[in-house]
């Protein structure tokens, strides 16, 4: 099962990439196959929903591959990065009957609980399946150590997270045949 994780920011010096390095190693101990996903990669002059460039075509692929996604993305001003939002409007129908896990990341004490509220309507529209358990990575100036996690819950928290995903993701294909 091929589970991406999209990391949301693209901005330098960000934090989150600690958070995505961290969920990726967790989800490949699970056994799940992933990669990541970095806005990076695919950022374009301008929103672009032709599907016509080598970025949304690369996006393309990958998405369509995918069993369902994972967005590790830090809240900024209340809401998430634009350059998340010009990576998802890219595509559409790719994203259909895809469970998506989030992982909400900031400095403060909330983990970006904002920005995984908005994200969820916005995965909504694309088609996607919202799971419940999401993941808030809060104070993360803090939280990591030389590349590792200091609190060793987050292990459990995302494979809880990835049991639902995993679940939605085997019972999505069984009702799409």
């Amino acid at each position: 099962m091929f589970i991406p994780i999209i990391l949301g920011t693209a901005r330098e010096g960000r934090q989150s990439e600690k958070a995505a390095q961290f969920v990726l190693e967790e989800v490949l101990k699970y056994g799940l196959e992933s990669e990541i996903l970095d806005v990076r990669d695919f950022r374009l002059p301008a929103t672009d929903a032709s599907k016509q460039s080598d970025v949304a075509k690369k996006l393309a692929e990958k998405i369509t591959r995918a069993d369902g996604l994972i967005v590790v993305s830090p809240e900024y001003n209340h809401g998430y990065p634009g350059e998340l939002k010009m990576m998802l409007d890219m595509l559409y129908t790719e994203y259909a009957h895809k469970p998506l896990g989030i992982c909400g990341v900031s400095m403060g004490g909330l983990g970006g609980v904002r920005m995984v509220e908005q994200l969820r309507q916005v995965a909504t529209e694309l088609h996607m399946v919202n799971i419940r358990e999401a993941i808030y990575f809060s104070g993360i100036q803090n939280l990591f150590e030389n590349g590792k996690i200091k609190d060793e819950s987050f292990g459990g928290r995302v494979k809880t997270m990835l049991d639902e995903l995993v679940w939605y993701a085997n019972t999505l294909k069984q009702g799409i045949k």
